[in-house]
């Protein structure tokens, strides 16, 4: 799978005069896992709303490998090669973990809609192929023996792991995950780098948000820290771990500084 390269120019967004991104831009590179974080409220949420056509900008230009997403709609943007997961894990609870990942295969099926009525060969055919795909996919995850098993059974990092593996399952290029260690106890959220990384060495470009920031530099090439709306600071997590405006918006001002 070959990665695309994410650039994103002064794009901002305002909710009733209420700046929630003031003028970013950053690019995330081909093949990457670039890390974005920031305190709550910073706006990185909002951003990659409008990366992924949830959200129209209200100014500036979002590009995959030179092709503008601004302005498309979340399924143009989805059939560009971008998957993504959400803060709230959004599975079916009474399907099982293979019929939850065959979900994300649907941006690839040829068929129209009036071949799948009258189940026609070739939508079996499809359906045969996908299952298959998923399967594989499952297995190089390591979550294989969990396909059969309803979704609302799972461990929470377990759903979360589930979740990503659709994202997967539409073959993307760009991959876009939302707080995924959110909830999870300390060993998830190092089986979770695991598979950052497994899925970097795939080739897929990563653009991650979260607010483990132990987390983010363990798996990133390169990190963009937001607050109220704007970059305050960008480079490699040593850098970027070192810049006196992250430390305060993570800590806080030092009153007797």
């Amino acid at each position: 799978m070959t990665g695309a390269k994410l650039e994103i120019w002064k794009i901002a967004k305002r909710f009733q005069g209420i700046v929630a991104v003031d003028s970013i831009s950053f690019v995330a590179e081909a093949g990457q896992v670039t890390g974005l974080i920031g305190p709550n409220g910073s706006g990185k949420t909002t951003t990659m709303n409008m990366i992924t056509g949830l959200y129209p900008t209200d100014a500036g230009r979002i590009t995959l490998d030179g092709a503008p997403l601004t302005g498309r709609d979340p399924h143009e943007v989805a059939a560009h090669g971008v998957a993504r997961t959400f803060q709230n894990i959004r599975l079916l609870p009474e399907q099982s973990v293979l019929a939850n990942v065959m979900l994300g295969t649907h941006l690839g099926h040829r068929q129209s809609i009036l071949s799948v009525l009258a189940r026609l060969p070739g939508v079996a055919r499809e359906e045969r192929d996908a299952k298959a795909r998923c399967r594989v996919l499952l297995d190089e995850l390591r979550i294989a023996h969990l396909a059969d098993i309803p979704a609302g059974d799972l461990s929470y990092g377990d759903r979360r792991r589930v979740e990503i593996a659709r994202a997967l399952a539409s073959r993307p290029r760009l991959l876009l995950l939302d707080e995924p260690a959110a909830g999870m106890n300390h060993a998830e959220k190092g089986r979770l780098g695991e598979l950052i990384q497994q899925i970097r060495t795939s080739g897929i470009t990563v653009l991650l948000i979260e607010h483990d920031i132990d987390l983010v530099s363990r798996v990133s090439d390169h990190i963009v820290c937001l607050n109220f709306g704007r970059e305050i600071a960008e480079g490699t997590p040593a850098q970027v771990r070192a810049s006196a405006a992250v430390i305060e918006a993570y800590l806080g001002r030092d009153e007797d500084a």
